[in-house]
């Protein structure tokens, strides 16, 4: 793939989430998904090509902070993102983010952008696209368990990628529910209220579990599944985390992205090390079996991974060529010549 090109490279396109917000809404929320799925898919079918490591992570009582680095030999990429669900509660976001990118001919930075909306459109992305080779064929309803920040993301991209036209909703929290209703009421979706957790599952062809809390939760029991539904569970994402009840998993055919992170991170920590897993990389790739029943149960166990975050990264880096949504930020110093760095901030008492 060829290394992004800027014009100057002593200056960094920098997205703030202002300029996010009106590229998002210039191009179209479901456009940008789109095009962030079609770039998730584009790079999964050269996995092999990425540096991989699970996420450097800094663990806390309250929450989780992250570094998420790859590369594929000639841009470099990082994600810096927290996880603290008991901002909420403070009036905060649960999840706050911001990346690069870099040429790593040179080490340069040739973009720098929030990931707050950029991560909630590739988590939606993502799901989407592991939807698009696991879930039953005509799905049309999707239970959303969890109305929080990523739910319309999610509702809109099974919409858009999947053909999903309704989407059952329950939060524990009503509120949550109500601002759901609201933001989707012009999505072109059925959207259904619902009162528990075995009433939202209820005729569902996907179920998303998407809650907040940092803590090992039976969002869903055992007995709500029944057989050849698929399970989007996008909630657990950090140890002592879950959502689901462990015989959901044991009757699942469960997919990953890495194992090394999702086994710490997933649902999947309850399980045996050794619990068979598929990649969804060779799904894609068409080298591994994704849906192969009606009967079957699918299960894809989303922790996030890094090669996505430079995914939709690459997206934006195209996206905002041409146009008036990002800054230029003075990053790199420019002396006039590089070994004397010394000399430049001298020089710049004349400015003073």
């Amino acid at each position: 793939m060829a290394t992004p090109q800027i014009d100057n490279l002593n200056v960094v396109p920098f997205v703030s989430v202002d300029n996010m917000m009106k590229l998002v809404l210039t191009i179209g929320v479901e456009t940008v998904i789109c095009g962030i799925a079609e770039q998730i898919e584009s790079d999964f079918k050269r996995w092999e090509s990425f540096d991989k490591t699970a996420r450097i992570a800094s663990h806390s009582k309250e929450g989780v902070i992250e570094l998420m680095p790859t590369s594929d030999g000639e841009v470099y990429g990082f994600k810096y993102v927290n996880g603290h669900p008991k901002n909420t509660k403070e009036g905060l976001q649960t999840v706050t983010a911001f990346g690069l990118l870099a040429d790593v001919d040179t080490g340069y930075p040739v973009l720098l952008s929030e990931m707050t909306i950029l991560t909630a459109l590739r988590t939606a992305a993502m799901s989407a696209v592991a939807a698009k080779y696991l879930a039953p064929k005509g799905a049309k309803v999707m239970a959303m368990i969890g109305n929080g920040a990523q739910c319309e993301f999610q509702a809109l991209a099974f919409k858009t990628i999947c053909g999903i036209d309704t989407v059952r909703l329950f939060d524990i929290d009503p509120v949550a529910t109500d601002k759901a209703v609201l933001n989707l009421q012009k999505s072109g979706l059925t959207v259904i209220r619902t009162h528990s957790h075995q009433e939202c599952v209820t005729g569902a062809d996907i179920i998303t579990t998407c809650t907040a809390d940092k803590q090992y939760a039976t969002i869903l029991t055992d007995n709500m599944v029944g057989s050849g539904v698929h399970i989007n569970a996008i909630g657990g994402d950090c140890p002592g985390k879950t959502e689901l009840h462990k015989d959901i998993l044991l009757r699942s055919d469960v997919f990953v992205e890495f194992p090394p992170q999702t086994r710490v991170e997933g649902e999947i920590q309850q399980l045996d090390e050794d619990h068979p897993v598929t990649e969804l990389w060779k799904v894609i790739n068409g080298d591994e079996n994704g849906r192969t029943s009606e009967q079957q149960i699918t299960l894809f166990d989303s922790v996030g991974f890094a090669i996505e975050d430079f995914s939709a990264l690459r997206y934006l880096l195209n996206a905002i060529k041409g146009s008036n949504f990002y800054d230029e930020l003075d990053m790199i110093a420019d002396p006039d010549e590089p070994r004397d760095l010394f000399g430049m901030v001298q020089r710049a008492k004349a400015n003073l």
